[in-house]
């Protein structure tokens, strides 16, 4: 059981990962706004017709409710964190929106669950340590609260949005996921309307937008399946670790340099997984 949570979290931190690392990139060609709607149909569309073809079973309201929450507050700390890849280094925000976006989980799946072993505990302290020496800026300096507001928003809204998908009590996982699109995708149209931004974004950029929203669900159905399989604590702490991914991407194809302490970080986070495990 908990391996199932290991693995099944790790391919969310890998897909969330992946994911965000390319809907910051397509944000900064088209805007937070067009990239989170045209993520959201495509996963609407991935999760809808792989229910139908695996024939899934209608889930009750309440779980379609759940998922609908979900969907909300995930969108929008999604839109936080677009806005704030397009404007700031992806190697601080995103640690920033992993760990305060685990926090909340974390200390709701102990107060329901009790403390996990001492050993995941260590893990716990080993990721968040690792994921704060990542978002350290070069010179060592002190990070901007201010600055980092947005992040902020978007964990808080990740954090929901984990609490409310674990909040799903039936078997069906494809149709609340499905919710989750839905309402967000509704407040996404509902809020380019309001602020009148409803030009089509430049079609060269589409592939990126698509595959940030096959990446995101992916992600999201990864979640889901850990915190069916084990504690909410863990899955959490283990998909809040997806800002290694979105760092090293970063690294590699944008060229962001890599600070001492932000390895120190990366190998921090590798034995959290470690030990959790």
């Amino acid at each position: 059981m908990e391996l199932s949570t290991v693995i099944f979290g790790l391919g969310a931190a890998a897909c969330w990962g992946a994911g965000d690392f390319c809907g910051g990139i397509a944000t900064k060609r088209s805007g937070a706004l067009a990239v989170a709607i045209v993520s959201q149909i495509v996963g609407a569309l991935l999760l809808a017709s792989s229910a139908l073809i695996i024939g899934e079973v209608v889930p009750s309201m309440q779980d379609i409710l759940w998922g609908a929450l979900g969907g909300i507050s995930g969108g929008i700390g999604i839109l936080a964190l677009y806005h704030a890849l397009s404007a700031s280094k992806m190697g601080v925000v995103a640690p920033v929106a992993a760990v305060s976006s685990a926090i909340i989980p974390v200390t709701f799946g102990i107060a329901l669950e009790g403390l996990p072993a001492n050993s995941q505990i260590l893990g716990f302290i080993f990721a968040f340590i690792g994921v704060w020496f990542i978002s350290r800026e070069e010179d060592g300096s002190k990070i901007n609260l201010y600055n980092l507001r947005l992040p902020l928003v978007a964990g808080l809204g990740f954090g929901l949005f984990m609490i409310f998908i674990d909040r799903i009590q039936g078997d069906a996982i494809l149709w609340p996921l499905v919710g989750a699109r839905i309402a967000s995708l509704i407040m996404f149209c509902l809020a380019a309307i309001y602020m009148k931004k409803t030009k089509v974004p430049v079609i060269t950029y589409f592939p990126l937008m698509i595959f940030a929203g096959v990446l995101d669900t992916g992600g999201n159905l990864f979640y889901a399946l850990a915190a069916q399989a084990g504690r909410l604590d863990i899955a959490a702490v283990l998909t809040s670790l997806y800002p290694a991914l979105t760092v090293l991407m970063a690294w590699i194809l944008l060229k962001e340099r890599l600070a001492q302490r932000q390895w120190l970080g990366v190998l921090s986070v590798m034995m959290a997984v470690v030990l959790i495990a």
